[in-house]
């Protein structure tokens, strides 16, 4: 799936209000909590990787500390990114809450597209067996280059429009504004009947934007096809409350990818409904997000969290990478080895020699520090996502198990132009084995030896 359009930087601030200002009648929020998410077509690319989908986003990304952190959230998410060069700040939504009620919201940013998109973004969009158009009215659906690539897509596309955007480009399957969005669009501010004013303007933006259909959702009331000379009304399963953040994306990710699946429209949109309904009756983006924080959290440790972890990352086309060893002693060196790691791919398994196993390598004086404390160390390191202990001598019944796309060690081995001793198995589905620089003159040996010649004097 390619999504194509604005991506935003959400935060959300959390705290408590117990008190007002002595300097105006306002009430005073003590921060407690803040968290960041993408927002916009980058929100949208987040939820569909979170269902496990491979997703491409093309988008724009500043060179400022908010374009980065967007490209991390999107990154550690699965998100495989093809960026848009923009000049000016990031745009931010900052929301102030107290006890689940915004407070305020703060704006901020300027960004403006200022670039082409490069050649492997346009054949992601030509190869795409989906496509959604997630349109925040910043720019990146007005490109040319990128609307022509669009109205040549071979792809069934879907485009969530914004009122300061510009209409779709021919071709479109469906079209998905909100009531707002379609009274705004076409100055039709009539009172009276709801379905009958959403009818009429889903009608007129079909004949304008020239698109198969236009869905006008409705919130909790579900939406309204229009398709044909008669509108369809597609109800929600039940009435729900709460946070609606990220159902139009939601509603837009699951048409698109029920349409890639061959679904009539009207099948599409039903299917939206009751997955938009469901995301909101859930809890919304914090509860979908919740689960990996949106953050950089404590890995998980042992098989079953390993293999929960490969197989999330595969399934959104990850790459996943491993690296092995005693780790006795955690020191600079073992860190620098773990992080370049760690920017190899979009996870990091570490297979840690069990007690037994270090012994038989090291002598009966080691491991300094017993195994299970060494994996609650490396798991609470930002570039480690999950630890596997091993018993035997050398990690190939676990690396055989994991099959990683790449195998990483660190430090002097192939200095003499050799192969790794994994190498030979690591080939054998296609994986590549990697060193990484480590840093001269730590060793845990060499720490040992230290607190040893300490302790005799």
């Amino acid at each position: 799936m390619v999504i194509v359009g604005d991506t935003l930087l959400d935060r959300d601030v959390d705290g408590a209000v117990n008190r007002v200002s002595p300097d105006a009648p306002v009430p005073v929020l003590a921060e407690r909590s803040t968290s960041d998410r993408p927002g916009g077509a980058g929100l949208a690319a987040l939820l569909a990787a979170r269902r496990g989908e491979y997703v491409a986003l093309v988008t724009g990304l500043a060179g400022d500390a908010g374009g980065a952190r967007l490209s991390t959230l999107l990154s550690e998410a699965g998100v495989r990114i093809y960026p848009l060069p923009m000049t000016g700040s990031t745009p931010e939504k900052i929301r102030l809450s107290a006890r689940g009620q915004v407070l305020l919201r703060l704006d901020r940013g300027d960004a403006e597209v200022d670039g082409e998109p490069t050649e492997a973004a346009l054949m992601a969009i030509a190869e795409a067996d989906a496509i959604l158009v997630s349109d925040y009215g910043r720019g990146v659906a007005r490109h040319p280059t990128l609307r022509a690539a669009l109205a040549e897509a071979t792809a069934p596309v879907v485009w969530d429009p914004h009122p300061r955007g510009p209409a779709p480009v021919r071709g479109v399957r469906l079209a998905t504004p909100n009531e707002a969005e379609v009274r705004h669009l076409t100055g039709d501010q009539a009172g009276g009947n709801r379905v009958a004013a959403a009818a009429r303007g889903g009608q007129e933006l079909r004949g304008r934007w020239r698109t198969g259909a236009v869905a006008v959702t409705m919130g909790g009331d579900g939406a309204l096809l229009c398709h044909g000379p008669t509108p369809l009304v597609v109800p929600t399963p039940g009435r729900v409350d709460g946070d609606t953040c990220g159902a139009g994306d939601r509603f837009a990710t699951t048409a698109a990818l029920a349409l890639a699946g061959g679904a009539l429209v009207s099948e599409a949109v039903q299917a939206a409904v009751r997955e938009a309904t469901a995301y909101v009756a859930s809890g919304g983006v914090r509860a979908v997000l919740a689960p990996d924080e949106l953050e950089v959290g404590a890995a998980g440790i042992g098989r079953e969290a390993a293999g929960e972890l490969v197989a999330a990352v595969r399934a959104r086309g990850g790459r996943v990478v491993a690296t092995g060893g005693c780790f006795d002693l955690l020191h600079a060196g073992h860190i620098a080895t773990l992080e370049a790691a760690r920017r190899l791919g979009d996870c990091l398994v570490v297979c840690l020699n069990s007690d037994s196993s270090v012994t038989g390598l090291k002598g009966p004086d080691r491991p300094m520090v017993r195994q299970e404390d060494r994996a609650r160390l490396l798991a609470a390191l930002s570039a480690v996502d999950a630890v596997v202990v091993f018993d035997e001598s050398t990690p190939d019944a676990v690396l055989s198990w994991l099959r990683p796309d790449v195998w990483v060690k660190g430090g002097d081995y192939g200095s003499d132009g050799g192969l790794l001793p994994e190498a030979d198995l690591v080939q054998r589905w296609g994986g590549e084995c990697v060193i990484v620089p480590y840093l001269d003159g730590r060793s845990t040996t060499r720490m040992i030896a230290a607190a040893r010649h300490l302790e005799g004097v």
